[in-house]
């Protein structure tokens, strides 16, 4: 999997000041459906064993395609600002990605406002990635 040595990569880079969950359960409001089990979640806290300010969102792109992976996306980066308001959490922007870990997707939730970057970047862009999801964590 190619995912996971980015988000090390990141973590490492920000001297551990985040944290990356995978594969967790992420259930905010059942009763809306937003529950369920997410691929990554960072968050703007240390904390390694409980989920306690998420900011990034990321999904992978079910089958490479990355339009399957897009409402995914948009719910859990939902259910990441509802989690934050009823934690009083102060993060205001969620950020969401969708990856195929070779192909990379970016999204940003304000308000109710979903803006979906419509470039897409290329593993050959590491760097660019590197730093889109760098600038997410500020």
């Amino acid at each position: 999997m190619i995912i996971a040595p980015v988000l090390i990569d990141i973590k490492r880079q920000n001297q551990e000041q985040i944290n990356i969950f995978s594969g967790i359960d992420f259930t905010v409001e059942p009763e809306t459906g937003l529950n369920g089990i997410c691929d990554f979640l960072i968050t703007k806290s240390s904390e390694i064993l409980i989920v306690t300010a998420p900011i990034i969102v990321i999904v992978e792109a079910k089958k490479e395609n990355f339009n399957l992976g897009l409402g995914q996306c948009i719910a859990e980066m939902i259910a990441a600002r509802i989690f934050n308001q009823k934690e009083s959490n102060k993060i205001t922007t969620i950020y969401g990605a969708i990856t195929s870990g070779r192909n990379w997707r970016f999204l940003k939730l304000e308000g109710e406002n979903i803006i979906i970057d419509l470039t897409e970047y290329y593993l050959n862009q590491i760097n660019l990635i590197m730093g889109i999801l760098t600038a997410s964590l500020i």
